[in-house]
C-alpha cells in the first residue's frame, strides 16, 4: 500500500506528540515496541472521564459511580470483541501483560506444579514471559525450559513439540517477539499442545498493535495483552483465558471487588472475572483503552498492517544497503520490529546520538537477556514502526544513522 493509499498525514494530526520538536528538530518515534503514542480521542477519554463521571465501579448505585462502571465494564466488551472472545466474562482486566502473567502463574500453574515439573517457553521472550514461571518453579523444585530457535529468529517447531513431555505443566510463547519482529505459529503450537495435554499462554502485547487476533481460531488457552502499547494508557491491560481454567484459579490478589461475602471464619469469592479484579482498577485508564480499540478498529487492522508492511520494507531495504550493519531477527512474515548493530558502534551511542537528531530509537537488551545471549552481544539498536510513521521519517533515520555512525568511527 502506498501512502496515498493510507492518508497517514491526517492520522498524524490525531497524535498531539508527534507534532513536538526534541533537540529543535522535528521527532521520528521509532520506539513503538516499548510505548506507543496515544490518540486525542485517548486523552480526551481519559480527561472526559476525570472531568464528568469520575467514582469507583460497582459500589455505589448514584449516577456517577453508574457512568464509571460503565466506562470499566466497556473496555471489557471492547477487548472481548477484539480478540474474538467466546465470552466477555472471559476477560480480566489487568494493569497490562505482566500481571496477567502472573495471575496465571500464581493462580493457574503453582497449584499444579511438583517437584521436577517444567514449564516451556523459548528463547525469544521477553522477560515477562520468563521470570514469572522462574519464581513459581523455584518454590517447588521445577524449571523453566526454553526451546531454541534459529539464527533468522525463527522458532524450531519442532523442538518446540519435542520438548512436550509429561513433565510440561504449561507452555508460554509470544505472539510476536519484541526483539526480532518473528510472529510465531501461535494456531499449530495450540494444536500441539492440546495433543499433549498442555495448556498454552501466548503473550499478545506485541502483536495487538499489528494483528488480527483470533483466540478462537488460534485455540490457546491464556492471552494477554498490554494497553499501552495498543495506543491506549498506561497501567490498562488484560487476561483472557478459557472459561474452566478461570472458574477453576484461586485468587491471586484479596481485596475489594473480588469477594461474594467474607466472615472472619471464610470468605467467599465473586465469580470470574471479578474474582481476580481486587481493589480500585485505573478506570480512566480502561475508558481510554476503549477509545483506543475504536480507534484501531476504525482504521482497520488489515489497512494499518499494510501500511506497517510497506514501511517495513522500506527501512530494511534502507538499512541493508548500509555497509557494516547487521540484522538480528530475519523471519519471514515478521512484524515492523527492525533490532540491528553496527560495526564498531555500540547500540547506547548510536541512540544518544540519534536522539540530538530528534529520532527516537531503543538501544539496549530490551528486557530479552537469553536472546541476547543467543545472539553473543550485549545489545543491539531497535527502530519498531507504528501506522503513524512514514517513509520520510524512514529516510531520514537512515540518514541521521550514517551521519551518527561516522562521528563514532
Amino acid at each position: 500500500m502506498s501512502e496515498s493509499d493510507f492518508d497517514v498525514e491526517r492520522i498524524r494530526a490525531d497524535f498531539p506528540l508527534l507534532a513536538r520538536q526534541v533537540h529543535g528538530k522535528p521527532l521520528v518515534y521509532f520506539d513503538n515496541a516499548n510505548t506507543a503514542q496515544k490518540p486525542a480521542c485517548v486523552i480526551e477519554a481519559v480527561d472526559r472521564f476525570y472531568r464528568n463521571s469520575n467514582a469507583n465501579v460497582a459500589r455505589a448505585v448514584h449516577t456517577l459511580g453508574e457512568e464509571a462502571t460503565a466506562a470499566y465494564e466497556s473496555a471489557r466488551d471492547r477487548l472481548a470483541r477484539f480478540i474474538n472472545a467466546p465470552a466477555r466474562d472471559e476477560v480480566v482486566l489487568t494493569s497490562g501483560t505482566t500481571q496477567a502473567i502472573n495471575l496465571v502463574a500464581y493462580s493457574h500453574v503453582l497449584p499444579r506444579l511438583q517437584p521436577g515439573d517444567e514449564i516451556l517457553v523459548t528463547r525469544m521472550e521477553h522477560h515477562a514471559n520468563i521470570v514469572p514461571w522462574q519464581l513459581v518453579a523455584e518454590r517447588v523444585g521445577a524449571k523453566v525450559v526454553p526451546a531454541p530457535i534459529t539464527q533468522a529468529g525463527e522458532l524450531i517447531v519442532e523442538e518446540f513439540v519435542a520438548r512436550l513431555s509429561p513433565r510440561v505443566k504449561l507452555a508460554a510463547v509470544a505472539h510476536v517477539s519484541n526483539v526480532l519482529g518473528t510472529v510465531n505459529p501461535v494456531a499449530v503450537l495450540a494444536r500441539e499442545c492440546r495433543r499433549h495435554g498442555v495448556p498454552l499462554l501466548v503473550d499478545g502485547s506485541q502483536a495487538a498493535p499489528h494483528l488480527a487476533i483470533d483466540v478462537r481460531a488460534l485455540g490457546c488457552d491464556f492471552y494477554a495483552l498490554t494497553g499501552h502499547k495498543l495506543f491506549g494508557p498506561t497501567g490498562t491491560g488484560m487476561l483472557w483465558a478459557k472459561r474452566a481454567h478461570l472458574e477453576a484459579m484461586p485468587p491471586f490478589f484479596g481485596g475489594g471487588e473480588m469477594i461474594r461475602e467474607v466472615r472472619f471464619d471464610g470468605t467467599t469469592f465473586a465469580d470470574p472475572p471479578h474474582r481476580f479484579e481486587a481493589g480500585t482498577p485505573n478506570i480512566a485508564g480502561f475508558a481510554g483503552l476503549a477509545a483506543a480499540i475504536d480507534y484501531v478498529n476504525a482504521l482497520g487492522i488489515e489497512t494499518i498492517a499494510a501500511h506497517e508492511q510497506a514501511l517495513l520494507a522500506h527501512a530494511r531495504a534502507a538499512l541493508g544497503a548500509m555497509p557494516g550493519l547487521r540484522f538480528v531477527g530475519e523471519a519471514p512474515g515478521k512484524a515492523p520490529v527492525i533490532s540491528f548493530l553496527v560495526d564498531s558502534a555500540h547500540a547506547h551511542d548510536l541512540a544518544t546520538l540519534l536522539d540530538h537528531e530528534g529520532i527516537a530509537v531503543r538501544s539496549g537488551h530490551h528486557c530479552a537477556h537469553p536472546l541476547m545471549q543467543f545472539y553473543g552481544v550485549p545489545a543491539t539498536l531497535r527502530a519498531s514502526l507504528a501506522f503513524y510513521n512514514t517513509h520520510a521519517e524512514i529516510d531520514r533515520f537512515v540518514a541521521a544513522l550514517g551521519r551518527v555512525r561516522g562521528l563514532l568511527a
